[in-house]
């Protein structure tokens, strides 16, 4: 059985911001599983978990998806927390994406490279770290 990857990305395929995410994690050959998002949204504990660890709901909605227009800005905001999070659990396209999951456990909802690369390092760092220090007599 292959090794679990450590991080795990739910993404939707026909999203540019997502297609960046997926790119980036690929040029730094940093390991993840792949997740469509509109077919398998992230379960309730992880959306609570998401909730807890960003401070609220306001990052977990996508705000300028066709779901969330349907729905309507003022009832989400007239939803309860409970309520909010059922909808987002039952359609993926409401959730901010991508949703990144990492190997240890920290949520990140959206695409923003720096946030991305303080989380999960960058290549100067894994090259720096591979690289000899140079010897000087």
């Amino acid at each position: 059985m292959a090794a679990e990857a450590p991080h795990r990305l739910y993404h939707y395929a026909a999203c540019g911001t997502c297609r960046k995410a997926i790119a980036w994690l690929r040029e730094r050959a940093i390991p993840f599983e792949a997740i469509d998002i509109t077919t398998t949204p992230p379960p309730m504990g992880l959306l609570r978990q998401a909730q807890e660890q960003l401070g609220g709901r306001t990052r977990l909605f996508n705000t300028s998806g066709q779901s969330y227009r349907a729905l309507g800005a003022a009832r989400v905001k007239a939803m309860e927390e409970s309520a909010a999070l059922e909808a987002l659990a039952a359609d993926g396209r409401l959730i901010k994406r991508p949703f990144l999951v990492t190997g240890s456990g920290r949520i990140l909802t959206g695409f923003r490279p720096q946030e991305w690369e303080e989380l999960l390092g960058s290549p100067q760092d894994s090259r720096a770290a591979a690289a000899p220090k140079p010897v000087h007599p």
